[in-house]
């Protein structure tokens, strides 16, 4: 590392060159700017006075001195015309002629003092916070940066204004056509599945088509490629009912990424909270792309689907006050963002090196927008909110009485559509998970670990399992939640493939080209005796074995399951835990996994325990198990087993053990059908076995059952049929090493035989 001496004296831009403007050509005069309104926020194409058609630009801009629409022709040649009418904070104004397809940024003026929180650079050419579509792509050269990228002192380098030009090298918000508002997306032409009826599908709308061979190579990889017939076959033969995309708001690359030759995969950089990326769009990108995902959404209802989108709204892609100046920096800096004490550094609950200050009304008010425009007019039936803590923060701490989640929970778009929390973030407690209000359902993070902890035999004892299988109401039975706040999940888009779950001990980062530092080390993984892929037979077939118990386990937990694209059919990352930059083949899904022997039993296993889901309510309950005696026999809904047949008692839940029977009773299950009458259902064992030894299991008996018919069995490769024995209530039967059998209930006399 060199001294601060030699950093002060390394070579780097002058002076001169960054304090006055770049050789551009000159603007050209605008046209007439007719005063226009201050309402809605963005840019409309609309009919103005004497019936002509143009734009009306809105921007909120507070404590801005000036600001300009820069239109730009196919040519580049950019046209800027001052806005000179204010309205609380808004500035506004109606250009006639402006038309759909053109496109445009803002300049906004004011003063440069980074030491109060003033970053106004009038150099830079901003992204429109409502722009609908975007066109071109975020290179990041230093002329995008408001301060001096490269400053020899790097310390002070933010407070020195960069004053050239970055129009050439950013990409423009693009005027977009406004359809007139129909019923397409009424709640009656909506799936509308349930929350207790949902199993949600975690995917990348790139990489979830790229490599798919029945989908047109020109559409792969865009929301066209999703549309295709080919890949909603896949979901629907499945058996999902919702997809859960990863973000598809525009979104930007991260300067040290595109230094080292890659590119963000994942998304989670939002720059564009009304546009959808346009590099996932096949038709264009002056507006097509709109058209296109509203054409997706359409494919996806059509086929039962819903569409749930992956939202970053905790943070922008313009990072710290080392990062560029793209939208929100150069409108207001002080108003969009969260600032320290010393208002030259930005509040961090993210790790990005930024914070939306969600407490500042027209922050909140850019959010709703946002949110409300993806139900009403692009048609999505809800949202996964990344890091959701870091919105529900008011000054500081995190509020469940917070502005954002009070403005919800009050709204009459929003709280009827689905809201999913990240519930945490990075910053002081940061974490709540089982906090959030009865609106919203939460990633159950404590799910994932303590299945995986029970799989690799490192639970001690099985109390924390019973309560992750049963709804997890330690954390969710109050205040009127339901067991499906808990969004179950043993893999996410963020850790471990399934198949690299059992493959491999640790993290292989190494392509990210960060040292293999960056992705969590705390994986809970187990790679069953080799690391890494090998041809040794008992250990593949032991880890295709743990792929069976991990989706056997997931699918047949009270809750919401969340499967990951391609788990079903052992996709692998080759270890790699962290691929937000892997736009390659290690991020996108192989399909020729699924025309592969080894790995289609798995593929069929899961849509069969998908649809024993559906057929079986007491599998998806809607209402917490009460665990008390019921009915003229005294039978408890929910009753758990040792393995000599009798109920458990306080003492065997705190001892160790690797064995788990859980019998849910589908008697009397709460709640009425739509017509009002009883739900009943039949009654089912779970046996789950994590010990490497067969153990010995007598079934319970009389009055819990008199026979039980096995349905499945997961130490059988074979899973395409049922396996379909039968065994005699209060017989001893042997738990296969490191497998979940599932038992039907049978009360006939027969069953006794």
């Amino acid at each position: 590392m060199s001294s601060a001496a030699e950093q002060e004296a390394a070579p780097g831009p002058s002076r001169e060159d960054v304090l006055a403007p770049a050789s551009v050509p000159p603007p050209q005069p605008g046209p007439p700017v007719w005063p226009g309104s201050p309402q809605p926020l963005g840019a409309r194409f609309r009919t103005g006075p004497d019936g002509v058609t143009g734009t009306n630009f809105a921007l909120w801009a507070g404590g801005a001195e000036a600001v300009e629409v820069c239109l730009f022709d196919d040519d580049g040649t950019e046209t800027r015309c001052p806005l000179t009418e204010l309205t609380h904070e808004i500035w506004h104004g109606f250009l006639p002629g402006v038309s759909p397809g053109r496109r445009y940024g803002f300049r906004v003026h004011g003063r440069w003092d980074p030491w109060t929180g003033a970053r106004w650079n009038p150099a830079k050419l901003l992204l429109d916070p409502y722009a609908r579509a975007v066109d071109g792509e975020f290179g990041l050269p230093p002329e995008v940066y408001g301060h001096v990228r490269d400053w020899p002192q790097q310390h002070v380098a933010d407070t020195v204004r960069d004053d050239r030009d970055s129009a050439p090298h950013v990409p423009k918000g693009v005027v977009v056509f406004d359809e007139t508002p129909g019923d397409e997306w009424a709640d009656d032409r909506r799936p509308k599945t349930p929350w207790a009826d949902t199993v949600l599908y975690e995917l990348h709308v790139r990489g979830f088509t790229m490599r798919h061979p029945g989908v047109p190579e020109r559409l792969r990889g865009t929301y066209a490629g999703l549309a295709h017939p080919a890949a909603i076959e896949h979901l629907t033969a499945l058996g999902v009912t919702a997809v859960e995309l990863l973000p598809v708001h525009q979104f930007a690359h991260e300067d040290h990424l595109l230094r080292r030759g890659l590119r963000n995969y994942w998304g989670y950089n939002s720059i564009g909270y009304f546009a959808p990326h346009a590099g996932y769009a096949a038709t264009g990108t002056r507006g097509e792309q709109v058209g296109e995902f509203k054409r997706m959404v359409r494919a996806l209802h059509a086929a039962g689907i819903e569409v749930i989108l992956d939202v970053v709204y905790n943070h922008t892609a313009e990072a710290n006050e080392l990062g560029p100046t793209l939208s929100l920096r150069g409108i207001d800096n002080r108003g969009y963002y969260r600032l320290q004490p010393d208002p030259r550094r930005y509040a961090d609950y993210t790790g990005c090196g930024n914070t939306l200050h969600v407490v500042q009304p027209q922050v909140l008010r850019l959010i709703t927008d946002s949110l409300r425009y993806w139900v009403t007019e692009m048609g999505v039936d809800g949202f996964r909110f990344d890091l959701a803590a870091a919105l529900a923060r008011s000054m500081h701490d995190v509020d469940m009485l917070s502005p954002f989640l009070a403005v919800i929970a009050q709204d009459p778009v929003l709280r009827r559509v689905k809201l999913v929390a990240e519930p945490w973030d990075i910053g002081s407690g940061g974490y709540q998970v089982g906090a959030f209000p009865p609106l919203w359902t939460e990633w159950n993070d404590r799910y994932r670990d303590t299945v995986r902890d029970f799989w690799r035999g490192r639970l001690h004892g099985v109390r924390d399992l019973g309560y992750r299988l049963s709804g997890s109401s330690d954390l969710y039975a109050w205040g009127g939640r339901r067991p499906y706040a808990s969004v179950n999940f043993v893999t996410a888009h963020d850790g471990f493939t399934l198949r690299d779950l059992v493959s491999h001990q640790q993290k292989h980062n190494e392509a990210n080209g960060e040292g293999n530092r960056d992705g969590t080390d705390d994986n809970r993984s187990w790679n069953c005796g080799a690391e890494g892929e090998t041809g040794d037979p008992e250990i593949t077939a032991l880890r295709r074995r743990q792929l069976r118990n991990f989706l056997t386990t997931l699918l047949l937990s009270t809750g919401v399951p969340m499967l990951v694209a391609g788990d079903e059919m052992g996709r692998t990352q080759r270890g790699n835990n962290n691929g937000y930059c892997q736009d390659n083949p290690t991020g996108w899904l192989d399909w020729s996994l699924a025309a592969d022997p080894g790995w289609r039993e798995l593929r069929a296993l899961t849509a069969r325990l998908i649809a024993l889901r559906r057929a079986h309510p007491v599998l998806r309950r809607r209402a917490f198990f009460s665990g008390r005696p019921q009915g003229p026999e005294g039978l408890r809904d929910l009753a758990w087993f040792t393995p000599a047949g009798r109920e458990m008692t306080e003492q065997d839940w705190y001892a160790p053990a690797a064995t788990l029977a859980m019998y849910l009773s589908g008697r009397d299950i709460p709640g009425r059908d739509e017509r009002g009458g009883p739900v009943t259902d039949d009654s089912f064992l779970v046996l789950l076995h994590a010990h490497h030894e067969p153990l010995p299991f007598t079934l319970p008996g009389p009055p819990w059952a008199r026979g039980y018919e096995l349905l499945v069995d997961t130490s059988r490769e074979d899973q395409a049929e049922p396996p379909g024995t039968r065994h005699r209530g209060g017989a001893e039967l042997t738990l296969p090493a490191r497998s979940v059998q599932l038992l039907r209930v049978r009360h006939d006399p027969a069953a006794s035989g």
